[in-house]
């Protein structure tokens, strides 16, 4: 199904250009690097569904780009295939072993190429599929057991932070599929308060610092829940890091910036702005747009700037779908 973004990562002129000629022809969305570092840079910006990379590139080759690609954890499930001009049985053996999707040897034709490309966005939809078949069970008993735990409040509350969220994410261009990993994530991302005291969830007054340590261990907690449901793996950066800060003083790990994944920040915003204007019994809850003004005032210090310039460009949507 041609509509997909490919990106292809190629030091040579005209090679780079004749693939994205050919690719562009056959109804993708292509953007191009010259190496793994320009491509990396990229990558802030864009989400593709399929990375097409040269090995022997300056500044940074594709083995090193394919692991430093494989270790962030919104872009792990990217189908990865190798276009080289090296031969050798052992640098084929190396590619495989790394774990990308196909290695391809220059010279490859229209037709090579083409095919499995296709072949390869194709079996990552099955996986995703047949990940769902064998997950949709055990997700829906884990959900049920939730929201059986939890209180009017925070039913409503997943509710309306999923709608905030995907509001976000829709603005931002996200694909349908991106969208339901971030749907996924605004629901379970307080999944790990299961496990934490009713007394503390509920304790009108300030945390004691023992109270607070306990609370904040919510996110790993969620993480741990979901980490062995294959289906569910997309939410568990929205779940892990929904809590740190843009300044790098949020919780549990104290990322800062973009090392923290988009989906998680953009829930951020999300989870904020609905424990804002929702009153708890520790305080009352601000007018939405006491909380909008909030939320623009911490844009650079809590939250992305660039999530809440989204937000802003969708405040008056969220507002119409809010309680």
């Amino acid at each position: 199904m041609a509509g997909e973004t490919i990106l292809i990562v190629e030091d040579n002129d005209v090679l780079r250009e004749g693939l994205q000629a050919l690719l562009e022809a056959e109804g993708y969305s292509v953007s191009t690097a010259i190496h793994g570092l320009d491509a990396l840079e990229l990558m802030r910006g864009i989400h593709p569904d399929l990375i097409l990379s040269d090995i022997a590139m300056p500044e940074m080759d594709g083995f090193t780009f394919f692991d430093t690609v494989r270790t962030k954890p919104d872009w792990i499930s990217i189908p990865f295939i190798f276009l080289t001009a090296r031969r050798e049985r052992e640098d084929i053996f190396t590619g495989k072993k790394l774990g990308a999707e196909d290695y391809l040897v220059k010279p490859v034709t229209r037709h090579e190429l083409v095919t499995t490309i296709r072949s390869r966005l194709s079996r990552s939809q099955q996986l995703l599929y047949a990940q769902l078949q064998q997950a949709y069970e055990s997700s829906l008993i884990m959900l049920a057991n939730a929201i059986e735990l939890r209180d009017q409040y925070t039913r409503g509350h997943v509710e309306r932070v999923r709608a905030h969220a995907m509001e976000i994410a829709r603005f931002m261009g996200w694909s349908d599929a991106r969208l339901s990993h971030i749907g996924f994530g605004s629901i379970l991302h307080d999944i790990g308060k299961i496990h934490i005291r009713e007394n503390v969830l509920s304790k009108t007054g300030s945390l004691n610092e023992s109270e607070w340590e306990e609370m904040k261990r919510h996110p790993t907690i969620g993480a741990e829940m979901v980490k062995n449901i294959p289906f569910l793996t997309p939410a568990i950066p929205v779940i892990l890091y929904h809590h740190e800060r843009w300044d790098g003083l949020g919780y549990p790990h104290g990322l800062a910036g973009e090392d923290i994944p988009l989906g998680a920040r953009i829930v951020s915003v999300a989870d904020s702005l609905d424990a804002m204007t929702t009153t708890r019994g520790y305080r009352i809850a601000l007018t939405q747009e006491e909380a909008y003004r909030e939320i623009l005032r911490c844009s650079g210090s809590h939250y992305d700037p660039f999530v809440v310039e989204a937000f802003q460009q969708v405040w008056e949507n969220i507002r119409k779908n809010m309680r």
